[in-house]
């Protein structure tokens, strides 16, 4: 493969975001002599709960066009228009954070063997500098094949934050977190050193995991950042889901086991819900008909049809200011 999802995480990837918001909220330009005379000064008004559009998160960068969590993914998903990447995160032996799925090299690296096989945490980032991150897409997919694509690096969430900032939303998956000790404070870290989260952060983002220990605590280490629970083949019951909305705020399943009873028990618990990884067109347009409130998906551009004029329900009014991964 989290609100995230984003997102929330992914998802897409969880939790609820900023962005969803009305940035331009209206301020009262009523003058003394227009105002209601009836009108009792002692009541407020409560807002309705607003409708969200559904977020279209790109699973990897768009990774059925380019390889995977290269700059040339991320450039080609937001090109199409996705409001969130989805990347996953790992430690190198010096202890950078970079950006790749497998616990191992062997399947998107290519080049010298002491430095480009084996395990990801067991080489350093100069090592990694030395490997081909892109031509082994061009091997596995002929027919989408591109010569710019051979000697893609591998990114660091650094560079990837200093890429693109805040312009697109960011669903960060924790890889094994039970053998990267200490990744979650370094993740915040990096993020709260770019401006993204910590006090006055700008950034949308969410983190996500399949590691229930790894999400509770990051829930106990920034209460305030948005978290999506993972999960593959569950079965969604209220236990569940009472667990998930007591540390995060998107519930992200694999997208097979959606149904209209899951997604209204997770908006019940003020639970977004961003299902992964989804391609299939009729599969996309059920989930939305469900009202899920994000697509974790490697064909952004497939998913943006699908969701365009789209919203996801309102949480209950008793959710707050809610955000989707």
């Amino acid at each position: 493969m989290a609100a995230l999802l984003s997102a929330c995480l992914l998802l897409a990837t969880g939790a609820c975001t900023s962005d969803d918001g009305d940035d331009a909220a209206a301020t009262s330009t009523t003058s003394p002599s227009t105002t209601d005379p009836t009108a009792d000064p002692t009541t407020t008004t409560t807002p309705e709960p607003q409708e969200a559009a559904v977020r279209v998160i790109a699973h990897r960068g768009a990774s059925a066009a380019a390889p995977e969590l290269t700059f040339a993914a991320f450039d080609e998903a937001i090109e199409l228009g996705a409001d969130v990447i989805e990347i996953d995160i790992s430690f190198t032996a010096d202890g950078v954070l970079v950006l790749i799925h497998d616990d191992t090299l062997d399947r998107t690296a290519r080049g010298p063997a002491e430095a480009c096989t084996g395990p990801v945490t067991a080489r350093t980032l100069a090592e990694l500098g030395r490997c081909d991150f892109g031509s082994w897409f061009n091997e596995a997919h002929p027919e989408r094949a591109d010569p710019a694509f051979a000697g893609q690096p591998i990114p660091t969430l650094t560079g990837l934050i200093d890429r693109y900032g805040d312009d697109v939303g960011y669903l960060i998956e924790i890889k094994s977190p039970e053998s990267q000790p200490g990744i979650e404070q370094a993740l915040l870290d990096v993020l709260d050193e770019a401006g993204l989260t910590g006090p006055g952060g700008t950034g949308d983002v969410a983190v996500q995991s399949f590691s229930v220990e790894s999400m509770k605590l990051m829930h106990d280490l920034r209460p305030d950042l948005p978290l999506a629970q993972l999960f593959a083949v569950v079965e969604v019951d209220d236990a569940l889901l009472d667990d998930v909305s007591a540390y995060a705020d998107t519930f992200a399943p694999l997208y097979a086991i959606v149904d209209q009873r899951a997604v209204d028990a997770a908006h019940e618990r003020c639970l977004t819900v961003t299902p992964w990884t989804v391609d299939d067109p009729a599969e996309m347009a059920r989930l939305v008909d469900l009202g899920v409130d994000g697509l974790i998906t490697n064909l952004p551009d497939v998913a943006l049809d699908a969701a365009t004029g789209r919203t996801a329900p309102a949480l209950p009014e008793s959710c707050g200011s809610a955000s989707t991964a």
